[in-house]
């Protein structure tokens, strides 16, 4: 069920795990505006992002879901103020983070649902541990720490998936083993008349499975706390809708995280290292005018990159501080980032006649204070972070393939800065079914070696890099309502928001055939939107929920894009809105149906290429053979809508998928 967390005491955010090392959520969270994905959206999910998109305004850059999405196009973003292919908001899973360490975007093939017990999801600037990248906010992730799922479906279209997850005890050490694979043909994005020999399907192989060994350390005389040790790998190869372009993207994780919950009146306290390893196969091609053919345009056959970071913390919940109940939290983490992108480009003839090889390091080092006081009907939370950002060694060397002399070696000046971000939340249970609150907040975003560094192109667009890129900063206030009581839920907040010196894409030239961007800071982003949600248990057979989002979203380019003035940022929907209804029909079968609406887009900076509005519905059934083994059906998409995801410069569209069937079996323990 999709809700913001209960009214009552903040405590009820907290679950103390035993066998997972990890820090219960803070009790500060319940002040601010936090949704949580339970199990009852993640079992009918076949891919995170696509459970994500319950909660309106949380969207991938384009429309396109992780089933067809490229991967740098995989970043997510939440209240539609500004998405981009990097992502705006930091995801963890356990404190770890799954951005991509080169584009800051998220393969999600390595979070399969089944993984997980629960996600939450922080609407907001400001995260306490990893400030940087949550400029929009955290989505924060809990893996399983019991019990056991499998599902296995075929999927129309060639399509085919299994994925699990289980965990048991080995004495006192506790084994969760994860795994995903799934096939698929794909769908053709350009169809009907438009479409021409060179547009093909977007077919996927994507593979993954992760290891996660929990031991207690009363051992070593630390009573309480749990040392887990994670090892985690993934690869998903797919086609990318045009003739002789394909894209890959691989890697594999290592942490390990020593944690123990803070007791009543006691310290609770976490220690986390982790490192990244991640590559990226890209091709690209131009397209002639009839989409009869394609030429080859660029080949970035490697792209490794390495992230690896550091946190501590210190936590202590306090009985009686004027009359309430303190919660602290000190911290100190570091995240840093090297890669390159290795690419060949220039086709002439028969073969690509020029090579590139350009990338850098980036760094973020910081150290946080949270905390919050509940006394009576109030909560008091705010916190403060200060970081230090560094873009070193960044370079770009391009040379002649056929006689190896460079044709261009450029040496980037390294830069540096600080940023203090902060935030603040007032929440008063005004009856015990309603409560109130306002927060204010700050955040921000580095810019990824892949804005700094790397040029890239779609079809016959192509986008510049640009090595003096600032971070963008984000400030924001917001107000919200929640009510609570006899099955009945409903949640209301209305927020501001500003973005400085954002990063976007800003048209430089075009013409009939594609168009020539660079990234950069181009000016601010205002927005203010309203966001409503809701549950009702109509009858113990049959539920309901729904969610809407407004954002009205404004670009001020100033000197430096002063084309962008007054403009909508691009793939930002005004509107967005769900709606889903369940029906246990019977004691085995439950019916279910999930509807989804967004309104017209724009597909570039200049809102020339509009995206129609577009409403799509889902249909499932479920038949519950025992306790333990689920037969279910599904139609996604269901009345076959063409929903738009992209279109040219020369007004092709792309469409996300047709009508989809698919069934599988689930087994669970």
């Amino acid at each position: 069920m999709l809700q913001d967390p209960p009214p009552p005491a903040p405590a009820q955010l907290s679950e103390v795990v035993v066998t997972a090392a990890r820090l219960p959520p803070a009790a500060a969270d319940a002040a601010f505006s936090v949704v949580r994905l339970d199990q009852a959206v993640l079992v009918r999910s076949t891919r995170l992002d696509e459970a994500l998109r319950s909660v309106p305004a949380v969207s991938l850059f384009r429309r396109t879901s992780s089933l067809a999405a490229n991967p740098t196009t995989q970043g997510i973003s939440l209240r539609a103020i500004a998405p981009s292919g990097a992502g705006r908001t930091l995801v963890t899973l356990d404190g770890v983070p799954l951005n991509d360490p080169f584009g800051g975007w998220v393969i999600w093939s390595q979070a399969a649902p089944e993984m997980l017990e629960r996600v939450d999801i922080v609407r907001g600037a400001g995260a306490g541990p990893y400030g940087a990248g949550a400029l929009t906010g955290t989505i924060a992730l809990s893996e399983r720490d019991r019990g056991g799922v499998l599902d296995a479906s075929v999927i129309e279209r060639g399509g085919a998936r299994l994925a699990g997850s289980g965990s048991t005890m080995l004495g006192p050490v506790g084994v969760t083993l994860s795994g995903l694979y799934e096939t698929s043909n794909g769908y053709t994005p350009v169809r009907g008349s438009a479409a021409g020999a060179a547009d093909t399907p977007l077919d996927l192989d994507s593979r993954s499975a992760a290891l996660r060994v929990d031991a207690p350390l009363d051992a070593v005389r630390l009573h309480g706390a749990t040392l887990s040790l994670r090892a985690a790998t993934w690869e998903e190869d797919r086609g990318s809708g045009l003739l002789n372009t394909r894209a890959n993207a691989s890697g594999h994780s290592l942490s390990a995280t020593a944690a123990k919950a803070p007791d009543p009146n006691g310290y609770g306290w976490r220690l986390q290292a982790w490192r990244i390893d991640s590559n990226l196969a890209n091709s690209s091609a131009s397209i002639s005018a009839d989409r009869s053919t394609t030429t080859p345009a660029n080949d970035q056959y490697k792209t490794p990159a390495t992230g690896w970071g550091l946190n501590a913390a210190l936590r202590r919940r306090v009985a009686q501080i004027g009359g309430g109940r303190l919660e602290w939290e000190v911290g100190a983490d570091a995240r840093f980032n090297d890669g390159q992108t290795q690419e060949y480009y220039t086709y002439v003839g028969q073969g690509f006649t020029r090579e590139r090889v350009a990338g850098g390091e980036t760094s973020v080092v910081g150290a946080y204070v949270d905390g919050s006081w509940t006394g009576g009907p109030w909560l008091v939370a705010g916190g403060l972070r200060l970081d230090q950002w560094k873009n070193e060694n960044g370079f770009r060397l391009e040379r002649l393939i056929a006689t190896g002399v460079p044709s261009a070696d450029v040496t980037f000046e390294d830069r540096s800065g600080e940023v203090g971000s902060a935030r603040l939340a007032v929440r008063r249970q005004l009856t015990p079914d309603v409560s109130a609150r306002v927060a204010a907040y700050s955040g921000f975003r580095p810019a990824t070696l892949n804005e700094l560094y790397r040029p890239f192109r779609v079809g016959n667009d192509q986008t510049v890099a640009n090595a003096d890129l600032k971070p963008e900063v984000l400030t924001g206030v917001e107000t919200g309502l929640a009510f609570d009581r006899d099955g009945l839920t409903w949640g209301a907040s209305l927020f501001w928001n500003r973005i400085e010196d954002a990063i976007v894409n800003v048209t430089l030239s075009e013409n009939a055939s594609g168009v020539t961007r660079q990234r950069q800071n181009a000016g601010t982003i205002n927005a203010w939107g309203v966001e409503l949600n809701g549950s009702a248990a109509l009858t113990p057979a049959l539920s309901l929920n729904a969610a809407v989002s407004w954002t009205d979203a404004e670009v001020d380019g100033g000197s430096a894009a002063p084309q962008l003035t007054g403009l909508r940022p691009a793939q930002a929907p005004r509107w967005s809105a769900t709606t889903g209804l369940d029906w246990r029909a019977t004691q085995r079968l439950t019916l279910a149906t999930a509807l989804r609406y967004e309104s017209a887009r724009f597909d570039d900076d200049l809102n020339s290429r509009v995206l129609d509005a577009a409403f799509t519905l889902d249909a499932r059934a479920e038949w519950a053979v025992n306790e333990r083994t689920l037969l279910w059906v599904a139609a996604d998409n269901l009345f076959n809508e063409d929903v738009q995801v992209s279109q040219t410069a020369n007004g092709v569209a792309g469409y996300g998928p047709p009508r989809t069937l698919s069934a599988g079996l689930r087994l669970t323990y």
